[in-house]
């Protein structure tokens, strides 16, 4: 009786030869190295045959079924398996997650269809060796996908921070050219209008390409960074609002201060947060009732408020208002236009200064974001 690790090693290149002619067929096929990848392939085979030579205990196949590996003990940052590398390959070259698990599947039906045909009959043997065989490949898959996602998504968010950073000097020269062309005063209607248009226009896609830097930062593991200096939030609240007003002309905000409104926070982060929050109210809020924002100093923090009439945001999803790429369902039509990004930024702001924040919203009261910072 040929057992199936025994089998694996004896006929490696037929099984080979079934799985290339399988990946063959796949749409990015012709730009593939499959040389590196039968090498990947062979490599997995034969981990999985010492993994089923070896000795395996109760409590080492529950942590296998759960998820977890039998790669030596390490580093696991410096100890790359064939599967990850495999998922590397297949993201580099263009695959998606399907078509990847779609060649384990082959490898594996593979395998088990052409070891079946060597089999008189099935004992128990044999019928643990399956089971154990199909534990590794389903951990090798686990392995090639967290690697496959892992490379896809810093790809993408490399790309968003390349692309953005790039767009700031072309809009940096808009901005400061419409200023110019604004404060010379010598614009007749309409070409006064068309300037202010496009200076707003321009003003806004900053903010955008501000929010993915920011985000592009937070999301390979760095924080926000911010430069303390002594600040006067009443003075920030009323710049912030002339700057909203440029931006979103049909905006109605009041505004009410009260108590010392000093810190020390990173003035400038601290804006692009009020913006963030002022803009959002602009863009969900009802054209019927004003913004309003409230500004009042304790004796150890600043608390400052900003609320808006309009759709109650659903209570399951107060809970999620706050991460990337969100958008609630009781929001406007609107809402699929903008990335996101504005209240994830404003989060991370808060949270770099010490802060908190936290919103409360419902048919009655509108949505309110209270914003509360230490002063040192």
């Amino acid at each position: 009786m040929t057992r199936l690790s025994q089998f694996i090693r004896e006929n490696t290149e037929p099984i080979l030869a079934e799985w290339d002619t399988f990946a063959r067929s796949l749409p990015m096929a012709a730009d593939m190295d499959f040389d590196a990848l039968r090498d990947h392939a062979r490599e997995m085979l034969q981990v999985i045959a010492s993994d089923l030579e070896t000795p395996q205990s109760t409590k080492e196949q529950s942590h296998k079924a759960q998820g977890g590996s039998d790669a030596p003990h390490g580093d696991a940052r410096q100890v790359r398996t064939a599967a990850q590398e495999h998922g590397a390959g297949r993201a580099e070259h263009g695959f998606n997650v399907g078509q990847m698990v779609s060649e384990f599947r082959a490898l594996r039906a593979s395998v088990i269809r052409l070891w079946s045909r060597t089999l008189q009959e099935a004992d128990l043997t044999d019928l643990a060796d399956l089971t154990r065989f199909n534990e590794a490949i389903d951990q090798a898959i686990a392995e090639s996908v967290v690697r496959f996602t892992t490379d896809i998504a810093e790809s993408k968010e490399r790309f968003l921070a390349i692309l953005a950073h790039d767009l700031r000097t072309p809009l940096g020269a808009i901005i400061t050219s419409t200023k110019f062309m604004l404060d010379n005063g010598e614009l007749e209607e309409p070409n006064r209008t068309l300037v202010q248009r496009l200076g707003t226009s321009a003003r806004r896609m900053n903010q955008m390409v501000l929010d993915l830097l920011d985000f592009t930062r937070t999301r390979f593991g760095d924080s926000i960074p911010i430069v303390r200096s002594e600040a006067d939030a009443r003075k920030i609240v009323h710049d912030v609002i002339a700057e909203v007003a440029a931006t979103y002309p049909g905006a109605r905000v009041r505004v009410e201060t009260s108590g010392d409104l000093h810190g020390s926070w990173d003035g400038d982060r601290l804006t692009q947060a009020l913006i963030n929050l002022i803009a959002n109210a602009a863009q969900h809020g009802s054209d019927k009732a004003p913004i309003m924002v409230e500004a009042h100093g304790h004796d150890r923090e600043v608390e400052i408020a900003v609320q808006n009439e309009g759709p109650e945001i659903p209570p399951d999803q107060v809970g999620q208002i706050f991460e990337a790429m969100k958008h609630t369902s009781g929001g406007s039509s609107r809402d699929r236009r903008h990335l996101g990004l504005g209240l994830y930024i404003v989060d991370k702001i808060v949270d770099a200064h010490g802060g908190s924040i936290d919103v409360k919203s419902s048919k009655q009261d509108g949505t309110t974001f209270t914003v509360r910072l230490p002063r040192r």
